[in-house]
């Protein structure tokens, strides 16, 4: 099953963790100095924030799946959707190591469809930074912007 998935980054954390906690009548499932996680099942939302990126705001939309051939079904959907895709495989994003693939919209917003696998220590590997705004979101992967990788 699959639970939507939204990223904001956010100037000060610890308001944000407070507001969002009422907001949501729910406690995080995971905060760090510089992140935190909801995982919410009315309505299925993983919702993650983090003071980890250049400007205040939604930093990228995606999708968390359950399993990898859920993975592989948005992939599929993605490539049909005529839409340039990243693999990215295996690596660590927010305190979590995932399987994903990143696609972009004809606006530049950055979609990260992924599985976890484990949780992580560490926010994320590290990555130079890219000039792209869909580029910029949370853990994009190193190199190319999103929206300038060939399609398949």
């Amino acid at each position: 099953m699959k639970r939507f998935h939204l990223h904001v980054h956010v100037d000060d954390l610890a308001a944000s963790v407070a507001f969002y906690t009422k907001l949501f009548a729910a406690e995080p499932a995971r905060v760090e100095t510089d992140y935190a996680k909801w995982m919410l099942d009315d309505p299925r939302v993983n919702f993650a924030i983090s003071t980890r990126g250049t400007k205040t705001g939604v930093d990228h939309l995606g999708f968390q799946v359950d399993d990898a051939a859920e993975l592989a079904e948005l992939s599929a959907r993605a490539r049909a959707a005529d839409m340039a895709l990243l693999d990215q495989g295996e690596t660590t994003c927010c305190y979590a190591r995932s399987d994903k693939h990143w696609v972009v919209d004809p606006q530049g917003i950055a979609w990260e469809h992924f599985h976890t696998l484990d949780r992580a220590q560490v926010y994320g590997e590290s990555r130079q930074a890219l000039p792209s705004r869909a580029a910029s979101a949370c853990c994009a992967p190193r190199g190319k912007p999103v929206h300038d990788i060939a399609k398949p």
